[in-house]
């Protein structure tokens, strides 16, 4: 055991300079009992496209949000997913009731030691989704800070879940916290209409409008900015945005999406997890990235709502469970159908 850990130190020492944070992979002394040694994080060690995912998003039992929602598919994609439940319900807050338990902000950071006193906080990626307090959301950035001192290199993907449609369903003051905190240290951002409308203090109401949002976002922090719905002229689109260097304008481009006449819960959660899976593969490239990211959720939806028919719901009369498990070759491997337009 000691040999092969000290294998692995040795081939993997010149890679990154973050392996040399984990200190498991470290000769340790014949006289301590070799059981007792924390095996190598493959993921890290073994070379990849991907990465390892520290994910802090609600849970359900029963349906697919938050967690349930994200998890599964980047497994899909070939990620080594963490899963922290922010919260644990039966099912999500849309059904006539839930009962369930909330993740106060000690208890989360209870979780990090204990990832840290074993030498496990090395992640590629930080995402996160809805959180309903600010104590809450505090201590989330006390783990982006964290996850950074042990690799620089973290990617950090931030779905801000307050609200849609006009209306917040988190406390305003999570909006300024957002704003003035968050949103400077995501690497990515991927906001809804009315989030952007909340984090920009501009109204969304052109095309023009929401390629500007996404520079005033831009400014404020994240590299790649991602509108993932805006409602126009009865129209549907998807607007991204990556800027490269700050010094320079960044590339743009939308993706219309046909509407489906149902209305499904856990389709932002599973969007952003679909993003971020893509765009790691496609780092330079977050047109590409999104395409894959949308025709897939489109895919995604679509068997949703067919088997709904097969089995004699009428989907336009209540919110629909996505079909995820039945999914896997669409989040696989999409089909592309869903092609962005570059803005001059």
């Amino acid at each position: 055991m000691i040999r092969l850990q000290n294998s692995l130190y040795n081939n993997f020492r010149s890679e990154s300079i973050a392996f040399r944070r984990l200190s498991y992979f470290r000769a340790r002394s014949s006289k301590k009992d070799s059981r007792k040694m924390a095996p190598p994080i493959l993921s890290l060690a073994l070379p990849s496209e991907t990465g390892r995912v520290l994910s802090i998003q609600s849970h359900t039992v029963q349906g697919y949000v938050g967690n349930k929602s994200a998890v599964f598919p980047l497994q899909l994609l070939g990620y080594d997913v963490d899963p922290i439940m922010s919260v644990q319900f039966s099912n999500h807050t849309g059904y006539p009731t839930f009962k369930g338990q909330v993740l106060n902000g000690k208890q989360l950071w209870e979780l990090i030691e204990g990832l840290e006193a074993n030498n496990l906080l090395h992640y590629t990626h930080l995402l996160t989704g809805y959180i309903g307090s600010v104590s809450f959301l505090e201590n989330v950035l006390e783990v982006v800070k964290k996850l950074r001192s042990i690799n620089p290199n973290l990617t950090y993907v931030c779905d801000p879940v307050m609200g849609d449609e006009g209306k917040l369903y988190v406390p305003q003051e999570l909006v300024s916290v957002y704003r003035e905190k968050v949103v400077p240290i995501a690497s990515m951002l991927t906001p809804n209409q009315f989030e952007a409308e909340q984090l920009t203090g501009l109204k969304i109401a052109s095309e023009q409008d929401g390629r500007e949002a996404c520079r005033h976002l831009h400014a404020a922090g994240p590299s790649k900015v991602v509108i993932t719905s805006i409602s126009i002229d009865g129209n549907l689109l998807l607007i991204g945005s990556h800027q490269k260097q700050k010094d320079q304008s960044p590339l743009q481009f939308k993706i219309v999406i046909p509407k489906i006449p149902a209305y499904f819960t856990g389709t932002g959660d599973l969007m952003t997890a679909l993003l971020l899976g893509w765009s790691n593969k496609y780092p330079e490239n977050l047109d590409k990235a999104a395409e894959l990211a949308v025709s897939s959720l489109q895919a995604v939806l679509s068997r949703t709502l067919e088997d709904y028919e097969k089995a004699g719901y009428d989907p336009q009369s209540s919110s629909l469970e996505i079909r995820l498990i039945q999914s896997q070759d669409d989040i696989r491997n999409p089909q592309i159908k869903y092609i962005s337009q570059l803005y001059n």
